[in-house]
């Protein structure tokens, strides 16, 4: 049973590819650490929290939560508490609340480090219990910062809208309180050497960092832009294996959307006019049964899944589209009203339903060029002429790709044809290993860039050799190069740049 309730704690903290995790307080420290800095990480708030930035996991035992929540709007995408309490789009795991009695101190710190899973009366060492049994599962240790426990009554609490706060009187408050900084202490002593490693945010003798040093630490040049900014969209490439699993599918999709994606893309064909009545009947071993076209029919979304992606990218800020392999999907996907339309390499010999969607597209199309020539090209350029957008995607349908079939270089070529025919965006797809061949077209002038994901490892699931896993911090890193490759690229304009000086400056007459 408790096995169960770990699985569900873990399939939230699977969606965030960094070893860091904070638990979130409502001392007002917490209004001087910028919400960019919580970005990509799990982040596990008290009480409501969640108010001050949308916590993953919420913890909480207290009625008035539960009416704070409930009229305010739940934020957090799980919660852990011991009363009843539902909230739409959240999942809700019940724990017992055990009180803190004049000798049960110790048998709380106890519970930390063993035994089931409870609501403490002290919420922090319930949120530090899955802080440690995160590290476990992910089998490497885990910073955790504390941020908001602040520990003096008397400097009141964050600024947020729709915070609520039991006050109690003064004197009360201040046993309360100081009671709980003696806990964090004995914390503190306690997982030392253990798998997560507790820095204190704040103004205190036992403080790690002060909220200005941590801000600095994980904000070094001011406040991250909008990811939106950025001139090249990454994308995170899902294909099919999200296996038909919506509960898989929002895994992967929070995972990219936390690791900085601009994009997730997923897959979309009909299964009994696409494939062959040989290929469906075929004998294909997989979980979901024994023919080629059970497995096939698997993989495939609905249109309620379909909506379920649309709201739920809608709802946590990131943009999707799909591949669409035969006409029938596309009028499907229309629906649906994606920003943009891929056309794969998997079909660039399906010509007749290419130039149907470049009839009538009113959208951007991204093609990728894999095992074409320059005849292909030609035809493309002639056939979509008239799309708002032609994303031209240079591809190796190798996978893994070795270096030498990469040619990145054909980037660089489709750039020069976007400054030719403004409507093409230069586009890379990376089926090679890492991030170095998507950093080189980044230079080469891709403005897109994707790279195929995927949420842990299965035997059976295709292009899996050559997916980054959003279980660990491999897509993440892979972002934060194609960043940092914008970065070094920089401008075309040559001008001084603001770090240059002259040690020998002529003297003025």
């Amino acid at each position: 049973m408790m096995e169960d309730f770990y699985n569900q704690i873990n399939g939230i903290a699977s969606t965030y590819g960094t070893d860091t995790i904070f638990i979130l307080g409502k001392g007002p420290s917490a209004d001087k650490v910028p919400a960019a800095v919580y970005e990509g990480s799990l982040v596990i708030g008290i009480n409501d929290a969640e108010r001050i930035y949308p916590a993953a996991i919420t913890i909480f035992h207290a009625e008035w939560v539960k009416q704070a929540l409930t009229v305010e709007g739940a934020r957090a995408h799980l919660y852990l508490t011991s009363v009843d309490f539902t909230a739409a789009g959240a999942q809700t795991l019940w724990a017992p609340h055990l009180s803190l009695g004049q000798e049960s101190g110790d048998l709380m710190m106890q519970r930390l480090f063993s035994g089931d899973f409870v609501i403490e009366d002290v919420l922090f060492v319930s949120a530090l219990k899955v802080a440690l049994e995160v590290a476990r599962r992910r089998g490497r240790p885990q910073k955790v910062y504390m941020v908001g426990f602040d520990f003096t009554p008397g400097a009141g609490y964050a600024h947020f809208e729709g915070g609520h706060y039991e006050a109690g009187d003064e004197q009360t408050r201040r046993l309360v309180i100081g009671m709980q900084e003696n806990f964090l202490l004995n914390a503190l002593y306690m997982t030392r050497d253990s798998e997560i490693e507790i820095v204190h945010v704040g103004n205190r003798n036992y403080s790690g960092l002060t909220p200005e040093e941590l801000s600095d630490a994980f904000l070094p040049n001011g406040p991250r832009n909008d990811r939106h900014d950025w001139k090249v969209s990454v994308v995170a490439e899902i294909t099919t294996n999200h296996f038909g699993d919506r509960g898989r599918l929002e895994r992967m999709v929070r995972a990219a959307r936390n690791a900085g994606a601009d994009f997730v893309k997923v897959q979309k064909r009909n299964v009994d006019t696409f494939y062959s009545p040989e290929q469906i009947a075929a004998p294909y071993k997989s979980p979901f049964g024994t023919t080629f076209g059970e497995y096939r029919h698997k993989l495939e979304l609905s249109g309620d899944d379909f909506s379920f992606l649309d709201s739920l990218c809608k709802r946590i800020g990131i943009r999707w589209f799909a591949s669409i392999l035969d006409e029938e999907s596309y009028k499907f996907i229309l629906d649906f009203n994606p920003e943009l339309i891929k056309l794969p390499s998997t079909i660039s010999e399906h010509t007749d339903y290419l130039a149907k969607v470049a009839a009538g597209a009113d959208r951007g199309i991204v093609i990728s060029t894999g095992m074409t020539n320059q005849n292909f090209e030609k035809w493309v350029l002639e056939t979509f002429s008239k799309v708002p957008r032609l994303y031209l995607m240079q591809a190796s349908s190798a996978y893994p790709t070795p270096a030498q079939d990469c040619n990145v270089a054909v980037v660089r070529h489709y750039d020069r044809l976007s400054r030719q025919h403004p409507h093409i965006v230069p586009a890379y797809s990376s089926h090679d290993e890492g991030w170095f061949g998507s950093a080189l077209a980044v230079s080469a002038g891709a403005r897109m860039v994707e790279k195929h994901v995927k949420l842990g490892n299965t035997e059976w699931a295709h292009f899996d050799a050559v997916a980054l896993d959003l279980t660990t911090p491999d897509f993440r890193d892979y972002v934060s190069k194609i960043r940092e490759s914008e970065i070094v690229l920089g401008s075309e304009t040559k001008a001084v740049a603001p770090s240059e000086h002259h040690k020998y400056r002529r003297p003025e007459n």
